[in-house]
């Protein structure tokens, strides 16, 4: 049995579902294209936006690297520019390490404590934790020091944060303390070289 006597039942039918459902069906389909649209032209802006900072990294990078702090003003910048993105994090990175050498050592702790707090990378957290604790040992603030190695618990970077431990503890005088970290440094995975010699010196 069919659901219709003739061709012009099936032709009525059609007119009268178009008639209340067109609409619908033309407004979905508009929908569904702007939507696609849109995605496509979102990533393209998404992309866009990752080579423009990949760029205005690679430029203040090697300004830093010909100028050296003279060209903080322009990194600070781009950080502010690209917050939200590595870029700025990797950038603060390299302008701290360009202050230390310049002897700017607060401002350099304040690049690495902002990486530090605005990196989305569990690689670049204990890189920017430890250069603070050579920074706070170097001005002496050798208990802040320990506590920002004793926060950093990867294990990547046990034998680098015992051995720092042990410098910071023989500078404070406590040579047990520090024979005893440069021992854990000699056991891990990262020891240096110069662990062996450090021990030697303290047994003598």
């Amino acid at each position: 049995m069919e659901l219709y006597d003739s061709e012009e039942d099936q032709v009525l039918a059609i007119k009268d579902w178009w008639r209340e459902n067109g609409k619908a069906v033309i407004l979905g389909g508009v929908i569904g294209l702007g939507g696609l649209f849109g995605w496509r032209f979102y990533q393209d802006s998404v992309i866009e936006a990752k080579e423009a900072a990949s760029d205005g990294y690679s430029q203040v990078i090697e300004k830093l690297a010909t100028q050296g702090v003279a060209a903080s003003s322009q990194v600070e910048s781009f950080i502010e520019s690209n917050k939200g993105t590595e870029y700025s994090v990797l950038a603060a990175l390299q302008l701290a390490k360009s202050q230390v050498d310049a002897g700017e050592l607060d401002e350099a702790l304040a690049q690495l404590e902002w990486a530090k707090a605005n990196t989305q990378d569990t690689a670049i957290g204990p890189i920017a934790s430890f250069r603070i604790a050579r920074i706070q040992a170097q001005n002496e603030q050798f208990d802040e020091a320990l506590s920002t190695l004793n926060a950093l618990d990867s294990k990547a970077w046990t034998g680098r944060v015992a051995e720092l431990k042990g410098d910071i503890l023989l500078r404070k005088g406590d040579k047990d303390a520090a024979y005893s970290a440069y021992t854990e440094a000699q056991q891990a995975d990262d020891a240096s070289q110069d662990i062996q010699f450090k021990l030697d010196d303290l047994a003598k």
